[in-house]
């Protein structure tokens, strides 16, 4: 087994660190600079920065917000916000990010991930899926988990996984912010369509999800989380102790 990365995601509006349930009700958490400081520190393995309302604001990220954080790290930044064009990506990278999270961007221009991907390499190109489920089916949702596409999500995922995408962020609204565990039949259900790298987001709320997660389902590659870190009920020392203790190997 490879090992696994603990990435925390800093969901930024208006310059300040945010979370809510199911993707509403967003209450103020914390500076984006002072929390990914703290993540580098304890020994986070990679950082996310999505400006939420970028796409729905039909803007680019809030570069200044995000220059301060990357500045701050030692780690691998992914960013994602409002990214639709590879000059987009261009002004990403040259603030710091390592990688570029394009969700509604690719809903736009079906061509923009294969043209990124060629452009900068897959390992650099991250598609990220918000999916809730529509009478029973998987469905994707953009601008922030705002507006159904009525896109069948298992579909649109191995479009991604061919046009060039290196990285998938998986992202659950049935079980974000609810913290009763990962969305583990989503994830099984996307990890037998693709072979790229998954990020599992949303659901996280103790230690024993992410070892149930990665017991459960050995090819997703990283959790992603957000409240449990940014209100400490979960600290990362304490959750690599217990995966390593559980035999997963992390960093």
């Amino acid at each position: 087994m490879e090992k696994k990365r603990i990435i925390p995601c800093l969901d930024v509006r208006n310059g300040r660190v945010v979370k809510g349930v199911n993707f509403e009700g967003l209450v103020d958490v914390a500076s984006p600079v002072e929390r990914a400081k703290l993540y580098c520190d304890d020994g986070a393995d990679e950082l996310c920065f999505y400006d939420i309302t970028a796409s729905t604001e039909d803007r680019l990220l809030f570069l200044d917000i995000f220059k301060q954080v990357s500045e701050c790290v030692n780690i691998p930044l992914t960013v994602g916000g409002g990214i639709s064009t590879l000059d987009d990506i261009d002004i990403a990278l040259e603030c710091g990010a390592d990688k570029v999270s394009i969700n509604t961007g690719a809903l736009r221009n079906k061509e923009f991930l294969s043209d990124a991907a060629k452009k900068y390499g897959s390992d650099r190109i991250v598609l990220a899926v918000d999916v809730k489920r529509v009478d029973g089916v998987f469905k994707m949702f953009t601008k922030g988990g705002r507006e159904d596409t009525g896109i069948d999500a298992i579909e649109w995922i191995k479009r991604g996984e061919a046009s060039g995408a290196g990285e998938l962020v998986l992202n659950s609204i049935d079980t974000d912010g609810v913290k009763g565990g990962f969305d583990l039949p989503l994830l099984e259900t996307v990890c037998a369509a693709v072979s790229i790298p998954i990020v599992a987001s949303g659901g996280a709320g103790c230690i024993e999800d992410f070892v149930k997660l990665f017991k459960e389902i050995p090819k997703i590659d990283a959790g992603l989380a957000a409240s449990i870190f940014h209100y400490d009920e979960v600290r990362i020392p304490d959750l690599k102790q217990a995966l390593r203790d559980n035999g997963i190997p992390v960093s």
